[in-house]
C-alpha cells in the first residue's frame, strides 16, 4: 500500500520546484510531497490512470498547489476536472502562478480555486509563502476524513 502524499505540488519550472521543496524542508513539511511535472501526468496522478492507475484512489493530498502554464494539459483545464468529480472537488487547489493576468485570476476562482497566489520573484519572500501555504493547509486546515469524503 503507497504512503498518502499531503502536498501534491504540479510544477514545470525545475527552479520553482527546487525553492517550495527547500521551503518545505525548512519547515519541516517535505514527507510527503509529490511532484508532478506536467498537466497530463497530474490528471493521470490525481484519476489513477495510466502510470498511477494502481494509487490507491483514497490517498487524497491534504493540498494541490496547481501553476497554471503547463504543459500538455494547462492548469485551468486540470481544476476544472478536480472540482467537476465528487471523488476530488474537496481537495483544497491553490494556484501559484507568476501570471498577472486578470483573466487567469477570475478564470481560477469560477472554476473552484481555493486560493489564488502570484509568486513572488524573490527567492526570500518565496520560500516565505511557500512556507506559510505549507502550515496553513496541513497544519491549520481541518479537512474530512477521506472515507466521509467517499461515503457522501
Amino acid at each position: 500500500m503507497s504512503q498518502p502524499i499531503e502536498i501534491l505540488l504540479i510544477e514545470d519550472n525545475p527552479n520553482d520546484v527546487k525553492l517550495a521543496l527547500y521551503a518545505f524542508q525548512k519547515s519541516n513539511l517535505a514527507n510527503n510531497v509529490q511532484v508532478l511535472r506536467d498537466g497530463a501526468e497530474a490528471l493521470d496522478y490525481i484519476f489513477c490512470k495510466g502510470i498511477f492507475a494502481q494509487r490507491e484512489a483514497t490517498h487524497l493530498p491534504k493540498v494541490i498547489l496547481l501553476d497554471l502554464k503547463l504543459p500538455l494539459v494547462d492548469g485551468h483545464e486540470i481544476l476544472r476536472q478536480i472540482k467537476a468529480d465528487p471523488r476530488t472537488q474537496i481537495i483544497p487547489v491553490v494556484v501559484m502562478t507568476s501570471s498577472k493576468e486578470d483573466k487567469d485570476l477570475i478564470e481560477s476562482y469560477k472554476l473552484g480555486v481555493n486560493s489564488y497566489i502570484q509568486k513572488p520573484v524573490d527567492f526570500d519572500q518565496f520560500t516565505e509563502v511557500v512556507r506559510q501555504l505549507g502550515l496553513y493547509w496541513l497544519i491549520v486546515n481541518k479537512m474530512p476524513p477521506a472515507e466521509i469524503i467517499s461515503d457522501a
